[in-house]
């Protein structure tokens, strides 16, 4: 009996010790079947590096651009019309085109006239929007007529940019004064007082000649 009871116990120490391996083994493969499995998943998340898109080109000048008046006449008479130039010079180290949007108000009784200019919604406003390609020069002839004598001002004002990037717009403001001896024959013609007189010259004088050869022709005759 003793020896039977031994044996029995025997066999039941083996038989727990072979299930304890058994579920250590078990525990194991899950450990490593877990590991494994968040390696893969930590693997499947990463995401490809992008690469980082390119910024737009700024518009902006290089060289700052010059817009000024320049006077040339600032008297006023019955032969003659005040006379300032517009500038607009556009460096040729920039790459944008200058965009100009100007305004030139005046007194009552005072008229200006210029190439691209129009009169505005104020009296005695004119307005005119001009763009100079880099590397360029333009200037605009602005004539000044009056109906009254006196000393006067001009106010010019405006915005001007690069290209069409208006929000980087920059503002200008000149005045320039005129003295009126005589009021213009004619304020309300957009053309110029001074050519007006050239133009009738040509004929007067050629009527002139005309007089004078026929007149020697006429003294040669008689005298012959």
């Amino acid at each position: 009996m003793n020896r039977n009871l031994t044996k029995v116990l025997i066999s039941i120490c083996i038989m727990g010790i072979m299930f304890l391996g058994s579920v250590v083994e078990a525990e194991e493969n899950a450990t490593v079947n877990a590991t494994e499995s968040m390696t893969v998943t930590a693997t499947a998340t990463v995401s490809p590096t992008e690469e980082p898109s390119a910024e737009p080109t700024e518009l902006k000048f290089r060289v700052g651009p010059t817009i000024t008046l320049r006077p040339v006449n600032d008297v006023i008479d019955k032969s003659q019309d005040g006379l300032v130039e517009l500038y607009m010079n556009n460096p040729s180290l920039n790459d944008v085109t200058l965009t100009a949007d100007v305004q030139i108000s005046v007194p009552s009784g005072i008229h200006v006239y210029g190439e691209g200019f129009g009169y505005g919604g104020a009296a005695g406003t004119v307005a005119g929007k001009f763009e100079v390609p880099p590397g360029t020069v333009r200037t605009i002839n602005i004539n000044i007529k009056s109906e009254k004598t006196g000393d006067f001002t001009i106010h010019f004002t405006g915005l001007y940019w690069a290209g069409d990037d208006k929000d980087a717009f920059q503002q200008i403001s000149l005045t320039h004064p005129l003295k009126v001896n005589e009021p213009s024959p004619n304020p309300m013609d957009s053309q110029p007082t001074n050519e007006t007189v050239k133009n009738k010259l040509p004929i007067s004088s050629g009527f002139l000649t005309v007089i004078a050869l026929a007149f020697v022709a006429l003294v040669i005759r008689r005298s012959s």
